[in-house]
């Protein structure tokens, strides 16, 4: 049994899944600290500092915190929006690299089928 756990553990996709967590949780902090920091201060200029939390009702001993809930939604598409925008952003940067890097391809395709065209003729010309 601890050499199956041992197999499971070294495989890649336990690996990169590891990885991918990792890296999910560094990416989180760095968006929780842009909204926090940088996109909210931002809102907050525009319609003033709205605090949610207050909002509550209470049934017998019950306190329930709605307005805090409501609080974290908005939060939450804030988050969305902004990991939206990044990853439209990371996107861009990655298809205009595919596109001059198939540019280049096209361009030495080209070239290759020139110098192909050439030799044919050369042949031909040889056969003759």
């Amino acid at each position: 049994m601890i050499k199956e756990f041992k197999d499971f553990i070294s495989r890649g996709n336990v690996m990169d899944l590891a990885v991918g967590v990792i890296m999910g949780a560094a990416f989180t902090a760095i968006v929780q600290s842009l909204v926090s920091n940088l996109v909210n201060p931002l809102i907050g200029l525009f319609l003033g500092k709205i605090d949610l939390t207050n909002l509550k009702f209470q049934v017998g001993d019950a306190t329930f915190k709605y307005g805090a809930f409501i609080e974290s939604i908005i939060n939450f598409l804030i988050i969305a929006l902004v990991v939206f925008f990044l990853v439209k952003a990371m996107n861009t940067i990655i298809n205009a690299r595919k596109s001059d890097e198939d540019a280049e391809e096209e361009a030495e395709a080209s070239k290759e089928d020139e110098m192909i065209m050439y030799l044919k003729k050369i042949s031909e010309s040889v056969n003759k």
